[in-house]
């Protein structure tokens, strides 16, 4: 008998439980240029980006710790941050004061004991990476050495062409997650003459694997009922895929047919409590001679974000009424293994030293029909 998992969306959003000390994608790298500065929300924080003259990307919290006012309306001359309200100096990758024009000879604070908020920021696959610590946090980061490690797509050689795709979703980070990794939407949301339509749905059994923080879909031939797939039998090599979902947000997918590779990682990002972002990064050798082979790609791509971006929109108005949701057996299984990953880590048992059981016992079969 399918077994039953109740959600309950939290009112009056619903709201998500976010998930600290990881890291998560601020923006695009290629928007933090000369001395122009960027902001954006990470998990409810408010953030100012920039590069410094020597390159370093930098991410602090968009507030003054003298009065709150946002950084982001000060100045920056390439290596110093200065507020417009009273005039605060800061070294913005630190977050360390480098003066307070306000100070008198009578005066004996040292300015550079005070610290704003500063995370550590890492460009990597064209996005800033932003480390978000838990809330308590000391406004210093110490020991960004032993951070774990910024997440990165696999490439299979020296020569590929990337796209990055990006959307807005009116929903949390929960709802988004579950979204990614539904099997069974696809014949119904991403219906189009190059995916698929409801008349190809047909029953698939995929083998899933426990691994650290995550589960994996086993190597498997990917779908045939997909156009996509189809086009890359050209190169008479079999097609092989694999899916990885890490936590806290990462969908991680590797196709390969001989020497012709794919590659993406999809992050579903918390923007609030309530809303998300959506980030895809794809890598690719395949067709790599064809020209305008990036922007028809991305044209594909596009379209498909969107497809699942208008799903979102329409889900929010029910989710509005804060309805009990369920998830069933075998093609919710995933999202239930995602809460219980989850859940193991909100409750600090995620000690690698002192592991919290996975969710999954070892290898499972799960059969679905899309």
């Amino acid at each position: 008998m399918a077994q039953f998992t109740t959600i309950q969306p939290a009112a009056p959003g619903p709201a998500a439980t976010l998930l600290y000390d990881d890291w998560y994608p601020a923006l695009r790298s290629s928007e933090l240029r000369g001395k122009e500065l960027k902001t954006a929300l990470l998990l409810d924080i408010p953030l100012v980006l920039g590069r410094r003259n020597d390159g370093q990307i930098f991410a602090m919290r968009d507030s003054c710790p003298h009065r709150g006012i946002p950084l982001s309306v000060g100045w920056f001359d390439g290596n110093r941050l200065t507020c417009r309200y009273h005039g605060w100096e800061f070294e913005p990758c630190s977050g360390q004061c480098q003066a307070i024009p306000s100070l008198s000879s009578h005066d004996h604070l040292d300015a550079t004991r005070i610290y704003a908020s500063a995370y550590p920021c890492v460009e990597q696959d064209g996005y800033a990476w932003v480390f978000i610590p838990s809330p308590g946090t000391t406004r210093r980061i110490r020991g960004a050495e032993h951070l774990p490690t910024v997440p990165a797509l696999a490439k299979f050689s020296d020569r590929y062409r990337t796209a990055h795709l990006t959307a807005d979703l009116p929903c949390n980070v929960d709802h988004g997650i579950i979204g990614l990794m539904d099997p069974a939407h696809g014949p119904f949301v991403h219906q189009a003459w190059w995916w698929r339509s409801r008349s190809s749905i047909r029953e698939k059994t995929k083998r899933f694997e426990p691994i650290p923080e995550g589960f994996r879909m086993a190597a498997h031939a990917p779908s045939g009922n997909s156009a996509p797939y189809k086009l890359l039998g050209v190169y008479g090599h079999p097609v092989e895929t694999t899916i990885d979902f890490v936590l806290p947000n990462r969908r991680y997918e590797t196709i390969r047919c001989g020497p012709k590779w794919f590659t993406s990682l999809t992050t579903i990002t918390p923007v609030t409590a309530s809303t998300c972002r959506i980030d895809v990064i794809g890598a690719w050798n395949v067709f790599y001679w064809l020209p305008f082979v990036t922007p028809i790609a991305k044209f594909f791509g596009n379209k498909f974000v969107q497809q699942d971006q208008l799903t979102m929109i329409q889900q929010a108005e029910g989710l509005r009424h804060n309805p009990s949701l369920m998830l069933i057996d075998d093609a919710d299984k995933p999202a239930k293994w995602y809460f219980a990953l989850k859940q193991a880590r909100l409750e600090g048992r995620s000690d690698p030293d002192h592991p919290a059981p996975h969710p999954m016992a070892g290898p499972v079969d799960l059969h679905w029909r899309s």
